[in-house]
């Protein structure tokens, strides 16, 4: 059994996956554009948290863009049979390293296509649409195009599994009326706790719900409550912050990212820290 199992695990789309897991957006360059400065670091990166028991890796080709998926492939192709890999698609990047919208059925199929061609496979297991109403965060709109879209290649075989992203609850209650949705994946934080009611609401349903920026993402999280805590513990404050996490709730999986070794040791011990009743009333007031 792999240290991760010590964290549990849970069902996504039809796998089930250790509840830590890793996110590739760090392997792209700075502002997660263009190439990493150490290609070699980020394939070891790879090896090594797979090697360790990770086996649900978030990805998408728009972070370079495609940067990330070449490397990921480059790193572990042929995949081991237990690897779940889970990209996102419904946008794409500028020439000056911008955000767009990419809505359309011909930009959502050739980006699923995409996703396949770097990744090298048949089919992707978990496809997640991210909603771009709003580039900072979840604001209402229709998804029924877009998802209709994914629904089809699925039908097609090129998906096997839908999930959302960047969205609100109205946009998860309308898309399950059009295809199932098998998670989804928002930012969330122990500051950042907008979403409370709809991760209750999800675990009651049984559906992941996949954290980004679980420690904050671009604004590292910073409190001294959260620093005291770790103290206490042993741990980093970043430690405490996704130990936080996994026992929040049982159907949030995991995908802290990094593009160095150390750190991922530092992120994958976290399977081994149990927080106790006096810390986690001291965060939750945070």
């Amino acid at each position: 059994m792999s240290n991760l199992a010590k964290a549990g695990t849970f069902t996504l789309g039809s796998r089930t996956v250790n509840r830590l897991g890793y996110g590739a957006m760090q392997l792209a360059g700075k502002g997660v554009f263009g190439p990493p400065k150490d290609r070699a670091e980020a394939v070891a990166v790879l090896r090594e948290a797979v090697e360790s028991g990770v086996n649900h890796i978030d990805t998408s080709d728009f972070y370079g863009p495609h940067v990330t998926n070449q490397i990921i492939k480059e790193a572990l192709h042929p995949y081991r049979d237990d690897l779940v890999i889970v990209t996102k698609i419904g946008a794409k990047r500028g020439p000056d390293a911008s955000w767009n919208p990419a809505f359309s059925k011909e930009e959502l199929t050739l980006a699923v296509h995409d996703n396949l061609r770097n990744l090298g496979l048949d089919a992707i297991e978990v496809v997640n649409l991210r909603a771009m109403f709003d580039v900072h965060g979840p604001a209402e709109g229709s998804l029924e195009e877009p998802l209709t879209v994914l629904a089809d290649l699925q039908r097609q075989g090129l998906i096997k599994h839908i999930g959302l992203s960047n969205v609100t609850a109205k946009q998860v209650a309308d898309g399950r009326k059009i295809t199932e949705i098998v998670c989804v994946q928002n930012q969330y934080n122990l500051a950042h706790r907008g979403d409370d009611t709809l991760v209750d609401a999800l675990a009651a349903a049984g559906t992941a719900y996949v954290p980004f920026f679980p420690l904050g993402g671009f604004s590292p999280l910073q409190s001294t409550t959260l620093s005291d805590v770790a103290a206490r513990l042993g741990a980093t404050p970043l430690q405490v912050a996704l130990a936080w996490l996994l026992q929040r709730a049982p159907n949030i999986l995991l995908i802290p990212g990094t593009s160095s070794r150390a750190h991922l040791r530092e992120n994958l011990a976290v399977a081994d820290i149990a927080l106790p009743p006096e810390a986690l009333t001291a965060l939750e007031a945070i």
